[in-house]
């Protein structure tokens, strides 16, 4: 019996749509970046994208546990000196509700090139609607 070794040209790319209301942002990011890597297929393999696309609907209405509204804290920096920006989950849930959920799927992923292409396969909306009908987006479940 020999090893498959996906290959770019073979991989089939399906779509997901899942919808994120009242589900805790932890477990949605994992569920979401196994998609995204390929792991839910027999024919994973590291090196190669054979991760699906995943349209993430109802961005704003994701649950977070415990405290965490108030106590988790989202840093950037400008780069220059005293460049330092943080803002809470709670106000990142009102302003950019998607950015949130990116975040959270982007730390799940490796950090490497590959986890670039990966992450450009999530779509995150926060209203129920989503543009991407014509791909007929198979719903998945958490």
């Amino acid at each position: 019996m020999r090893t498959e070794v996906a290959k770019k040209e073979t991989v089939n790319h399906q779509w997901f749509v899942v919808d994120a209301e009242n589900v805790v942002l932890g477990r949605l990011a994992t569920q979401v970046a196994n998609v995204l890597r390929g792991k839910h297929k027999p024919m994973y393999t590291p090196s190669v994208d054979t991760g699906d696309f995943v349209v993430i609907v109802n961005a704003e209405k994701i649950a977070l546990t415990g405290n965490k509204m108030a106590d988790k804290v989202y840093y950037s920096h400008s780069g220059f000196p005293g460049g330092i920006k943080s803002s809470t989950a709670a106000a990142m849930l009102s302003k950019k509700p998607e950015e949130l959920i990116r975040k959270a799927v982007k730390g799940m992923l490796p950090k490497n090139k590959l986890a670039r292409h990966m992450l450009k396969k999530l779509k995150v909306y926060s209203g129920g609607a989503h543009p991407h009908e014509a791909q007929q987006p198979a719903q998945l479940s958490l």
